[in-house]
């Protein structure tokens, strides 16, 4: 029986195949790009969003190494640690959490304002790990937080080991201070295992030394649900890969030279002056036992606590408080710089001790007059030194001439950094006959002015220090020293610095007899400039006042602070004790000050005496008393 298909469906079961081939072509394709995905998220990127997935739940924090402490001579701490507490949220939950702190703690608007810095710089760097938002926190603040936590997920409060500078100011641009790193500065610090939130030191010691105090950083890792919160148990345990927790390791302590009752007394010779830059050395060693830049900023406000005002106020200072007096700031010698003209006219044989010169109280050169303090009449060498007779020292430089002098000034260590290191250390400049050509200048009063520390002459405070602790010590110039050495918490020295010479200068023994001399008839003998301010009955010192006239006076600012005004003379006095046998150099400079003798060297006589009625005697106790304990 012959069955035939029904009308019409012929053509049908051919277009039927066909698309059945295209439907099954299309599966195919569909199933291998979802097994090629799979393949891709499973093998080739596997590892990656594992990865991801888990630091979703499996967070990690920093935990703060102790940063080692920094110590005066005698092991007194001048920079140390206390307990504090940091707030910190997670990124997921800013937007329910800040509002909520604000409210809670009653936040100022500089805190609001650094907690939006802070969020504004965890989205920058898109970052998934809690985010700093408030440092330093009080007990108070942190019980509310812990107490409030229930409804604020993501927020956590942390224990931290917090910078502290016992006394505020006192030395603050030697010690330095810290401070949060900036974005640019975190990509440098990264590969050596800062956090993003870490302070980093500024400044001082606490900058050159950052690597040995900083010590090493631990790291905790932990679990948290979808809340924030943490999950404890052996589940959540599995989920960590590696060691949950690495013990932090304690940075170095470090031993100053400075001893901080001297520093001390230092700062307080100079609590009534505006503005102040003192040095004391150690003649024979070169090590610096205090250094004083005033003003100085409270290094526990600038760690952390420094706010937008207060930067303005300080920025907008005239007496610019940042700026470290002693060794980023340059000034004009005046009459301290003369033993420079005396040395080179006395070892160069154009002229002796006691040949005398006329001071009629001016002198001209080239129809140009020069005006001398007074008219002195007769002087010789040692009373030219001790009246700081400018006429004198003018008609000496033309026999000496610019250059020789200027030789004798780099012998001394002017116009080259001194090697400490520190803050910048600025060279200065000793001008010479090549110098004025290169600037197209040649008047003829440059030897004249170069003779007095006037004109193109710039030193810094410590640069004057070194200089006349290597008169005081017969001619032995060291590289100042402000690090004794590096230790371990448990007063084990990992390593030390002994003093270092630099050269010994090319000063005739008996060149430096006739300025010891004249500098011992400046403070001790009726009619030194720093005789009648000056003299000591406790200790006899000896020393050379100086006046240094600043440029640029007739451009005068309209600023008075405390009696100080930015176009005074710069008051001098260097000098050095005892001055039969000397053990210590002072160095002090007021800026704007005005009349060496008067301002500067009462100062000098406050610290001399301090430091051999009280801070002498109680050190060398001290370290006897430490000596016996160690047999």
């Amino acid at each position: 029986m012959l069955i035939r298909s029904a009308p019409g469906t012929g053509p049908a079961l051919p277009e039927l195949h066909h698309r059945l081939r295209w439907l099954l072509v299309v599966v195919a394709v569909a199933f291998l790009i979802l097994v090629g995905r799979l393949w891709q998220l499973q093998v080739v990127r596997g590892d990656q969003y594992l990865e991801e997935a888990l630091s979703n739940v499996v967070q990690k924090r920093f935990i703060s190494s102790v940063r080692g402490k920094i110590l005066d001579r005698a092991g007194r701490p001048l920079a140390t640690n206390r307990p504090a507490f940091n707030i910190y949220v997670s990124p997921d939950h800013f937007a329910d959490a800040v509002p909520e702190l604000v409210r809670l703690l009653g936040l100022s608007a500089d805190e609001q304002a650094e907690m939006q810095d802070n969020m504004d710089d965890a989205r920058k760097r898109r970052a998934r790990a809690p985010v700093l938002l408030l440092s330093d926190q009080g007990a108070e603040r942190v019980t509310l937080v812990e107490q409030a936590s229930y409804r604020m997920p993501g927020v956590g409060v942390r224990y931290v080991p917090y910078r502290d500078y016992p006394y505020g100011s006192l030395a603050s641009h030697v010690i330095g201070y810290m401070n949060k790193m900036q974005p640019k500065e975190y990509e440098k610090y990264r590969p050596l295992g800062y956090d993003e939130d870490e302070l980093i030191g500024r400044d001082g010691i606490e900058s050159k030394l950052e690597n040995e105090l900083r010590g090493k950083k631990g790291e905790e890792r932990f679990v948290v649900n979808a809340r924030g919160q943490r999950v404890e148990g052996a589940e959540a345990t599995r989920l960590i890969d590696g060691p949950a927790f690495t013990e932090p390791v304690a940075g170095h302590d470090v031993v100053l030279t400075l001893d901080l009752e001297l520093q001390k007394a230092a700062e307080r010779a100079v609590r009534n002056l505006p503005a102040a830059g003192v040095v004391v050395v150690e003649v024979r060693t070169g090590r610096i036992l205090a250094m004083v830049s005033k003003p100085s900023p409270d290094s526990n406000i600038m760690t952390g606590r420094l706010t937008a005002a207060r930067k303005a106020e300080l920025d907008a200072d005239p007496r610019q408080p940042f700026v470290d007096k002693t060794l980023q700031q340059h000034y004009p010698p005046g009459s301290v710089y003369k033993f420079v003209t005396a040395i080179a006219g006395l070892d160069d044989d154009v002229i002796t001790p006691d040949e005398i010169q006329t001071c009629p109280g001016s002198y001209e050169v080239s129809r140009q007059v020069f005006h001398c303090t007074s008219a002195h009449g007769k002087m010789d060498m040692r009373h030219a030194l001790q009246r700081s007779c400018n006429v004198y020292f003018w008609k000496l430089a033309e026999k000496v001439g610019m250059d020789r002098m200027a030789d004798v000034a780099f012998d001394f260590g002017f116009g080259h950094p001194t090697g400490l290191g520190l803050n910048g250390d600025l060279p200065g400049r000793v001008p010479t006959k090549d110098w004025y050509r290169q600037h197209g200048d040649s008047r003829i009063g440059n030897t004249l002015n170069m003779a007095t520390g006037q004109g193109d002459v710039e030193v810094t405070v410590v640069q004057v220090a070194m200089a006349y602790a290597a008169l005081a010590n017969g001619g032995d110039l060291y590289v100042p020293q402000i690090i004794r050495q590096v230790q371990d918490g448990s007063g084990e020295v990992l390593f030390s610095y002994a003093p270092k010479l630099r050269h010994h200068v090319h000063a005739s023994p008996e060149a430096l007899q006739v300025v010891h001399e004249g500098m011992d008839m400046v403070v001790n003998q009726p009619g030194g400039t720093a005789y009648k301010y000056a003299r000591s009955d406790f200790v006899h010192f000896a020393g050379k006042t100086g006046t240094a006239e600043v440029r640029g006076r007739r451009h005068r600012r309209n600023v008075d602070i405390d009696g100080w005004h930015p176009y005074g003379n710069h008051a001098w006095f260097v000098g050095y004790a005892p001055a039969e046998d000397p053990e210590i150099a002072v160095a002090v400079l007021v800026e704007h000050g005005g009349h060496g003798g008067k301002v500067a060297a009462p100062v000098a006589r406050d610290i001399f005496e301090a430091y051999f009625r009280d801070v002498k005697p109680a050190y060398d106790k001290a370290m006897a008393e430490k000596k016996g304990a160690a047999k």
